[in-house]
């Protein structure tokens, strides 16, 4: 009887292990089945020489960037320029472009559904990103050859309307020497949404936020830089003299000395929860791609390093999507749109898919403290970097010129905001090793919000 009682007890757990292992199966298959339906081994929908046979790209405007030939091999658009400029955004043939609309969003192009699986893959689908091919194409021009990143969403609805990295290639004509080439170094990586960089003088707008909220006395206060200051055992060099000034010239001047102090005041512990609040270590979901994560190094810091932390140097490295988001954030009063760049699919049938809601990030920065940063960056932009290189705009913006190590040149930053009715943008652009911050990655800034907000 007890041996006929064990067993039964055995099948009861053989069941329910089967019961778990089939439920778990069925949760996987809804929430990966098209991963699995797309991945490359999958030769239904890959040809011969591994690409994705099936599924056409198109910008927002439904310009072709890519698709699929009679013969089943992935052809592009028309401009080499264009190819390059859009390689991130649109994937290569082989997947090497995690980001890229062709790996990360290839059950969306082969029309698989749990239904019917990749049935109808033949035909495929039509997916529409929220990129504009000529905004990337001005944005790769204007970098001109250089290593960076350019930027720019609408910080209300989340489209991401311009996303280059550079280097690139033309993934119709891919170079020989791409893997022994420094020249392609890091050209399968979207510096966008994939890394983190020394943000150098940008980061100045969170250690002000944090100096609006703690520093009582912030706005009668002066702060009188001589070209450096010592803080503990570290000497915060400026890039220049700057004399006494109140807190809106000290942002003007991106003075180091005025930010090192406030730094060093409010101390690590308050600079590592703006920074956290800012969303600035936080990883953003861009339409199920994950941004790279920004780290700091607030915990070990000495008081001085506090001081480098405060001015974007120390260990402090930053993703250029989070920051281009705590930009919009500021500009719209404390949240922001997250950023997506799947515009629509459209089936073999013509049926779309289902409008979708815009999700909005956490709160960035207080609504009060927003409205005091906007006013600041505003009155920095006209100061410091004027208004001929952004006619029409009313812009609000930061610069950075990072530290990247001796011997090499330092990057070039330039993030903010526009506050026009018509063009609620928020923009970041990085330069890497381009030298100073206004006058590199400003003017390719310039450039691209010029042909968004003008046409010309």
């Amino acid at each position: 009887m007890k041996k006929i009682e064990r067993r039964a007890v055995l099948c009861c757990l053989l069941a329910a292990l089967l019961a778990l292992g089939t439920g778990l199966f069925v949760f996987r298959w809804f929430s990966s089945g098209g991963r699995w339906a797309s991945a490359p081994f999958n030769r239904h929908l890959y040809n011969n020489a591994g690409q994705l046979a099936a599924g056409t790209v198109l910008d927002r405007d439904g310009d072709v960037l890519t698709t699929v030939r009679e013969d089943g091999t992935r052809t592009y658009y028309d401009n080499a320029t264009v190819r390059k400029a859009t390689l991130h955004a649109v994937g290569d043939p082989q997947g090497n472009i995690g980001t890229g609309a062709l790996s990360a969003f290839a059950d969306r192009l082969t029309g698989f559904d749990l239904v019917n699986g990749a049935f109808g893959a033949k035909q495929g689908n039509r997916l529409y990103l929220t990129i504009d091919a000529r905004y990337n194409y001005e944005a790769y021009e204007a970098l001109g050859g250089r290593a960076g990143a350019v930027a720019v969403y609408n910080y209300k609805t989340g489209e991401i309307l311009c996303m280059v990295s550079a280097p690139s290639y033309d993934p119709l004509n891919i170079p020989a020497d791409i893997e022994s080439n420094d020249r392609y170094k890091g050209a399968y990586l979207n510096r966008v949404l994939s890394s983190t960089f020394t943000p150098g003088s940008v980061f100045k707008t969170v250690t002000l936020a944090a100096a609006i909220e703690e520093i009582p006395d912030l706005d009668s206060r002066t702060w009188t830089c001589g070209g450096s200051v010592t803080i503990g055992e570290e000497t915060i060099t400026c890039s220049g003299v700057h004399g006494e000034q109140h807190i809106g010239e000290a942002l003007a001047n991106s003075c180091n000395v005025a930010f090192a102090e406030m730094a060093a005041e409010l101390g690590a512990s308050t600079l590592k929860k703006y920074t956290e609040k800012a969303g600035l270590t936080d990883r953003y979901s861009v339409d199920g791609i994950l941004t790279a994560a920004g780290s700091f190094g607030f915990d070990t810091a000495t008081e001085g390093q506090t001081g480098w932390a405060g001015v974007g140097q120390h260990r402090d490295l930053v993703n250029p999507c989070a920051l281009m988001v705590y930009m919009g954030a500021i500009a719209n009063g404390g949240k922001a749109a997250v950023p997506r760049i799947v515009d629509k699919t459209v089936n073999s049938l013509g049926l779309s898919t289902p409008i979708r809601w815009t999700e909005k990030t956490g709160t960035l920065i207080s609504p009060s403290t927003a409205e005091r940063m906007t006013e600041l960056m505003a009155e920095a932009a006209e100061t410091a970097y004027g208004t001929k290189r952004f006619p029409n705009m009313e812009l609000c913006a930061k610069s950075g010129t990072a530290e990247v190590g001796e011997g090499q040149a330092p990057h070039a930053w330039f993030t903010g905001f526009l506050r026009n009715e018509d063009a609620p943008y928020a923009f970041v652009v990085l330069v890497e090793n381009g030298g100073g911050g206004s006058s590199v990655a400003g003017t390719v800034a310039g450039k691209v919000l010029n042909i968004m907000v003008n046409g010309y």
